[in-house]
């Protein structure tokens, strides 16, 4: 790509040279008005030059080394002279607001190479173990040039598949002495796997583990995901993995199942950016409601007579009743 056009804050377009993904300090700034709230303005600018990166990403239980092997892939994509750019989630505190961002300790190494572009993100409260900016965030660093993007999700458990609806395939990392290592990463996340990764395989009970995942993910599944053993600390399997991590999207890319899940994962974007903007108007919608509404029933106080409010049920059926007529005058006038 020949260049990246991006906005600051107040809007101003710029576009810049012929290797945007070495401006890392606007990629920085930008990021940041994503985070902040300028993920619609950002994003309408990066979408249109995003679609040549290939999106790795890398979920699985707590503490079985994603942030390592994601480092690991990292070093051998630049020995082979690609440009990447990772991405690391870390949950947000409920009772703070902040995150540790513990990921960027565990690639510090990497932040010097030129070649190599980290940002660590705050989940600030959304679920699936990403942030809601992760899909602006991706085109932007997309539509930069890089055409590797590794992202990175907190310590997942069994329901925590929106990595999937981020990235062109999937990557479960597992490990030895998790107990019942397909408990504890089946159904949901094992479901949406397109590669297994059996980390930390020096430790005991390693082979164990690699076999309980091929019988788990065999029946039902047709061909059977491959199963890869690393132990990304001394970046051992980091070559074997991202061999089979490129063939694995070669081949979903011949039978078109990676322009499927795109288009897969933009239908559920606008859903969700759809839900979101009538979540807000629904949320008005009752405030307005409630305000100077009579005492609900839940809080009246022990021998008050005084009116009760509709029940809630009546209530949202009204306001559901009303959002809908009104949308469908709007879409009278413009029809």
């Amino acid at each position: 790509m020949s260049g990246i056009v991006t906005a600051d804050g107040a809007g101003e377009v710029w576009l810049d040279g012929p290797e945007p993904w070495r401006q890392t300090r606007r990629l920085a700034r930008a990021l940041t008005a994503i985070e902040s709230g300028g993920e619609a303005a950002w994003a309408r600018i990066a979408f249109p030059r995003a679609g040549s990166a290939v999106t790795v990403g890398f979920t699985g239980p707590p503490g079985v080394g994603k942030s390592t092997l994601t480092a690991a892939l990292a070093r051998e994509l630049r020995t082979r002279g690609e440009p990447v750019a990772v991405l690391a989630f870390d949950p947000t505190s409920p009772l703070t607001g902040g995150a540790v961002l513990g990921d960027r300790v565990r690639m510090a190494d990497l932040e010097t190479d030129p070649g190599v572009f980290i940002r660590s993100m705050a989940t600030r409260g959304a679920s699936g173990g990403l942030a809601r900016a992760a899909a602006a965030a991706a085109d932007l660093l997309d539509a930069a040039g890089f055409p590797w993007i590794l992202v990175e999700t907190v310590g997942a458990g069994q329901a925590q598949t929106q990595i999937r609806r981020n990235s062109d395939l999937v990557v479960l990392v597992t490990a030895p002495g998790l107990g019942d290592g397909v408990q504890a990463i089946k159904s949901g996340t094992m479901e949406i796997a397109d590669v297994f990764v059996v980390n930390k395989s020096d430790l005991a009970g390693a082979g164990a583990a690699r076999r309980a995942i091929e019988d788990a993910v065999g029946p039902g599944r047709g061909e059977r995901p491959p199963v890869v053993s690393t132990v990304a600390r001394a970046g051992e399997g980091a070559a074997e993995l991202l061999d089979v991590v490129s063939d694995c999207f070669a081949g979903l890319k011949a039978g078109g199942h990676i322009a499927a899940r795109r288009s897969a994962r933009y239908r559920r974007r606008v859903l969700d950016l759809y839900r979101h903007a009538v979540l807000r108007l629904a949320m008005d919608a009752v405030d307005s409601a409630l305000d100077g509404a009579p005492e609900s029933q839940q809080n009246r106080a022990p021998g008050n007579t005084g009116p009760r409010a509709d029940d809630p049920y009546d209530l949202a059926d009204r306001l559901v009743a009303g959002f809908v007529g009104g949308f469908r005058r709007d879409g009278g006038q413009r029809s």
